[in-house]
């Protein structure tokens, strides 16, 4: 039977810690490779390019962020604006963990991406799209909630959904 491995996974850990951190690109292969304990040969095993490990860095961010941040905040068990001021508290709870974990803001993972890689790398600015667009789409749900509950007033949703993504 063959052994198992978990590089790919320490390689993945490793881009979102020191991609975060720093910048995309601050970082090299063979740093990545020498935070994951990896030699640079199994990098290559696993992905192609610095590119697709930031991808799939990516997925797994929004894996847990899905998971860990979206899932419990707008879970129907409140109100529809408490679960935005749940989802805030939640934002702001991780926010204070990274930078008390760091010592400093490393600001967010998609947005910093964003900013740094949008008019370099197609994949990139597609998968922060669809994070950012997901997100608006989930606040565009609970605000309309909340207009037809009658805790808001009529509403340009979709810019109010944009605003609260933003944030």
């Amino acid at each position: 039977m063959g052994r198992t491995s978990d590089a790919k996974e320490r390689l993945i850990k490793s881009a979102i810690e020191l991609i975060h951190a720093r910048s995309y690109a601050s970082v090299g292969v063979n740093e990545l490779c020498e935070n994951a304990g990896v030699k640079k040969g199994s990098f290559y095993h696993f992905f192609p390019s610095k590119i697709d490990l930031t991808s799939a860095a990516l997925d797994e961010v929004a894996n847990w962020y899905r998971r860990d941040i979206y899932e419990p905040a707008f879970a129907k068990d409140l109100p529809p604006l408490a679960r935005i001021q749940r989802y805030f508290q939640l934002i702001y709870e991780y926010h204070v963990s990274l930078t008390e974990a760091a010592g400093r803001m490393a600001g967010c993972h998609f947005g910093n991406l964003a900013v740094e890689m949008s008019t370099q790398d197609e994949v990139i600015r597609e998968k922060v799209k669809a994070m950012f667009e997901s997100g608006v789409a989930t606040f565009e749900e609970v605000l309309r909630e909340a207009v037809a509950a009658g805790d808001l007033p009529a509403i340009d949703i979709s810019l109010a959904a944009h605003a609260l993504q933003a944030y």
